[in-house]
């Protein structure tokens, strides 16, 4: 009898307990809900306002800190020699000759001459001085290669606003000295007329030269191949390449496809920002070349920077605003002030 009366006082006390602490509780939430009264007012949604851009911004932060970093290129005919730890890529013993090793801020021969399509003599250094310049490597003889890096070239160009002999220029040379003048006349023609824009005609040149000069060139710019004498066909890589009025290599894009955003960043930058526009220069500083990746790649912190300055805008602009409706409420009649609590 004693136990089952103990039990029951004890129990009593422990339901006193929890009565007091549910009695404790309500008080503190009552307590914060006073105290967050005020953030119903508009300074106090201005508050909040700010606390929710800092948080966005600290969130930002972070996430710039956890981005991977870029992926390198596992190709040996693009970019630079093989890591080590590296297997074997199982390519045959004559691919190993070809590539496009990268010589960027390297100078190509201003001075070599080649042909043009008439046939007239011209030093390359002709076509730099004002413009960046496009540079590519083919053979108008190419039965498949070389068609598809023109045919690249020419739909990226396509989707680009800037006009070829207005605000860059375009080179193609055949790296085969066997090459005339009218075979490169020929594969002028085809390209001018699929561009179909006023300028192009004296904007892209197709030129040809002599193994001397042609050597020159491919080893300024790090193009690497060979002539397989079984099938009567050259072995090499795909690409282009821009350079930088001046004469200095700024770019590489591998393949036979080229990103049209990219080639655009790269003729703003390589012209040092003579062409383009603020939105040009705006990205350039968002977005950077990649020479492992061959593109143009997010900075993430300048992207972060550029958001934190253009939350500091907004938060300083809302502050200059709340304050201006403070003053107009402060100077007008109690009436009103009562209105608009």
């Amino acid at each position: 009898m004693q136990s089952a009366v103990s039990m029951i006082m004890t129990n009593r006390v422990s339901i006193n307990r929890l009565s007091t602490s549910r009695r404790s509780l309500g008080r503190k939430i009552g307590a914060v809900i006073g105290k967050a009264e005020p953030f119903r007012t508009s300074g106090g949604r201005a508050a909040l306002f700010i606390l929710g851009l800092l948080l966005t911004a600290h969130c930002l932060l972070l996430t710039a800190r956890a981005q991977p970093g870029m992926p390198q290129p596992n190709s040996p005919l693009y970019g630079g020699g093989s890591q080590a730890g590296q297997t074997s890529t199982g390519l045959p013993p004559a691919l190993k000759n070809v590539g496009l090793d990268q010589r960027l801020n390297d100078r190509v021969p201003l001075d070599a001459v080649f042909k043009d399509e008439q046939g007239r003599e011209v030093r390359l250094g002709q076509f730099f001085g004002s413009k960046p310049v496009v540079l590519s490597l083919v053979y108008y003889n190419c039965p498949m290669l070389c068609t598809q890096v023109l045919n690249g070239m020419l739909g990226s160009f396509k989707q680009v606003a800037f006009n070829i002999g207005d605000q860059f220029e375009v080179v193609t040379v055949s790296f085969d000295p066997r090459e005339t003048p009218q075979l490169a006349a020929a594969k002028k023609d085809t390209y001018v007329k699929a561009y179909n824009r006023p300028g192009v005609d004296a904007g892209w040149h197709f030129l040809t030269g002599d193994e001397a000069n042609i050597k020159r060139l491919t080893e300024a710019v790090g193009f690497r191949y060979f002539w397989d004498e079984q099938t009567k066909q050259f072995g090499h890589a795909s690409g282009i390449m821009v350079i930088t009025p001046e004469g200095k290599i700024a770019n590489y894009f591998y393949g036979i496809s080229y990103s049209p955003k990219d080639l655009r960043l790269a003729l703003v930058e390589s012209s040092q920002n003579k062409i383009g526009s603020p939105v040009d220069a705006l990205m350039l500083y968002c977005y950077h070349y990649d020479p492992s990746t061959g593109k143009y790649g997010a900075v993430v912190m300048n992207i972060v920077r550029l958001a934190g300055l253009v939350t500091i805008v907004l938060m300083v602009g809302l502050l200059l605003v709340l304050r201006k409706r403070g003053a107009s409420i402060r100077g007008s009649s109690p009436t009103v002030r009562e209105g608009l609590g």
